[in-house]
């Protein structure tokens, strides 16, 4: 089936009984947020009270795993449903732009079943004037960055609507007035308060924090991240510290609103809510994930392949759908994503991406899990990782392959490659037929 075929094909009944109204879908994807740094995941010295209470009214996964180490290609591989074996993007930077005109991502799947699409934040998937840019890939509204390269920067002098821009006066010169965070939550709220009931829509509100800012003397001028260090800044911790947490408790008020504007408006019943990461706890700007435990009993972190770089927080809720107060440890990854949406929406995934529905896994009903789970690095050589049941199989960019027992090892420690020969030589095998090479990406 061609993607002119499928956009053209008819909305199927899958996963909604008739005469039963679409759900909302509202997706919040963090930046470099931890799997430690929420109190739901056992962070004690950030307080994070909102995304708690939303764990609280749903389930909380604890081995939900982003699509990779980095950004761009943890990104595309939620919009295209597509591991990074297969998917166009696999690193950040200039590779961002291959995505093509045939791949098809979440907005224009859900477009079928009659969603409103908007996204707020940070896209990462392909530039101004290029296939992948926002407005030719399915959004009928979007706003914030479509770089991560952009998104580095938290008092820009611009950010991009649609297909122009919007200037922040309040960045012009020497002043920091317009916090780009909070003015794409802004807007995100304002578009939320046009829906009505009856009409589906698709948020995906991508916010640029915890993420350090990495143009911090060029771009803020005084190494602010954060308009404010409240309610931390009597603490006795280091000034980077301090500014984190601000960002995460931020990001958590963020969340708040956007649960009380949905609640105002008499959406929440009928709205599947999923907050998650896009990579693990990062350790840039000065920031040290060991000083609140960021990625918890993992081991590794941003631009790692064990699971500190690529197990993520991860939250879904939805009323009388998925159960309340859960906690779920059955894997499911980012590319999972795309079926599953299709599936709530009722309309068909395009066929041969690598993603499952697994919204029986949300609900508590399957512990159905993917054959194998599969990532990829290139960032200073290549590495690879695999994990088949409990299995996770490493391979460093030195060649040093490592294997680790999940179910005894959770912060992969003790490396058992040396006593399961058999094992490693499976699952090294697995990863050579895991992937294939993609040429857009190679000559981006």
């Amino acid at each position: 089936m061609t993607r002119r075929e499928w956009l053209a094909g008819s909305v199927g009944s899958l996963g909604l009984a008739q005469g039963r109204s679409k759900p909302n879908i509202v997706f919040v994807l963090a930046d470099d947020l931890g799997i430690g740094d929420l109190g739901c995941y056992g962070q004690k010295e950030i307080s994070t009270p909102n995304i708690d209470a939303l764990a609280a009214a749903g389930t909380r996964f604890t081995s939900a795993y982003a699509g990779a180490t980095v950004c761009a290609p943890s990104r595309c591989s939620l919009m295209t449903g597509y591991h990074g074996g297969h998917a166009p993007i696999r690193g950040n930077g200039k590779n961002e732009d291959v995505l093509q005109a045939s791949d098809v991502v979440i907005p224009e799947v859900l477009k079928k079943a009659g969603y409103r699409t908007g996204m707020f934040g940070k896209w990462a998937l392909g530039r101004m004037g290029k296939p992948g840019y926002p407005t030719k890939k399915g959004w009928d509204e979007w706003f914030g960055f479509f770089s991560q390269t952009q998104a580095h920067m938290y008092y820009p002098q611009a950010l991009h609507h649609n297909d122009g821009i919007v200037e922040l006066v309040g960045n012009t010169g020497t002043r920091r007035r317009d916090y780009a965070p909070d003015v794409i939550h802004e807007r995100a709220l304002q578009w939320l308060d046009t829906q009505k009931a009856g009409t589906p829509f698709f948020m995906y509100y991508t916010s640029v924090i915890p993420h350090t800012n990495n143009e911090l003397g060029r771009d803020t001028g005084n190494g602010q991240e954060v308009p404010e260090d409240a309610p931390y800044g009597a603490k006795a911790w280091p000034q980077v510290e301090k500014n984190f947490a601000a960002m995460v408790s931020r990001l958590d008020r963020h969340v708040a609103s956007l649960v009380e504007k949905l609640k105002e408006k008499k959406l929440y019943e009928n709205t599947l809510i999923v907050f998650s990461s896009d990579n693990g706890a990062h350790e840039e700007g000065g920031h040290k994930h060991a000083f609140f435990d960021s990625n918890g009993p993992l081991n590794g972190i941003k631009r790692s392949l064990t699971d500190g770089g690529i197990r993520v927080p991860a939250i879904a809720v939805w009323a009388d759908q998925i159960p309340a107060g859960r906690v779920n440890d059955t894997p499911w990854a980012f590319w999972d994503v795309m079926p599953t949406l299709a599936g709530v929406a009722g309309v068909a995934a395009p066929k041969g991406i690598d993603g499952m529905d697994v919204m029986d896994v949300w609900r508590g009903k399957s512990t159905k899990t993917q054959p194998y789970y599969y990532w990829e690095f290139h960032e200073g050589g290549f590495a690879q990782a695999i994990r088949k049941g409990n299995w996770k199989c490493v391979r460093e960019k030195t060649g040093v392959v490592r294997l680790f027992d999940l179910s005894q090892d959770l912060g992969e420690q003790n490396n058992l490659a040396g006593s399961r020969p058999e094992l490693v030589a499976e699952l090294t095998a697995l990863m050579k037929t895991a992937r294939v090479e993609n040429p857009h990406w190679l000559t981006a």
